[in-house]
């Protein structure tokens, strides 16, 4: 589901099998190092022992992943701001004296 929901969106999607089809599986491909993100939202039994395989291999590869469909959106929407608006550092007090506060 998560890869066609992707696809709709214009989002160019490789699918592979999940853990409890066989291999090679996303377990697989992370052992490999030939995952660099993921996106994993689990519903149902097998999905979400599959998750736990996923996430335990994420951890033990150091990959980030994202469990949650709002996180998936949280994380695209920050993204999307890095592009438009590119990162920058100030200081506590840039933030305070900028909004009105007497630093």
């Amino acid at each position: 589901g998560t890869a066609r929901a992707l696809q709709k969106n214009d989002i160019e999607v490789e699918s592979i099998c999940k853990v409890h089809e066989g291999r090679p599986n996303i377990v697989d491909l992370i052992k490999n190092d030939e995952i660099q993100f993921i996106i994993n939202t689990p519903s149902g039994a097998k999905p979400w022992e599959d998750g736990l395989s996923i996430r335990a291999a994420a951890l033990a590869y150091d990959i980030p992943i994202i469990t949650t469909t709002s996180g998936a959106a949280a994380m695209i929407n920050g993204i999307e701001a890095l592009r438009k608006r590119g990162l920058g550092v100030k200081c506590l007090q840039e933030y305070y004296v900028g909004s009105g506060g007497k630093g």
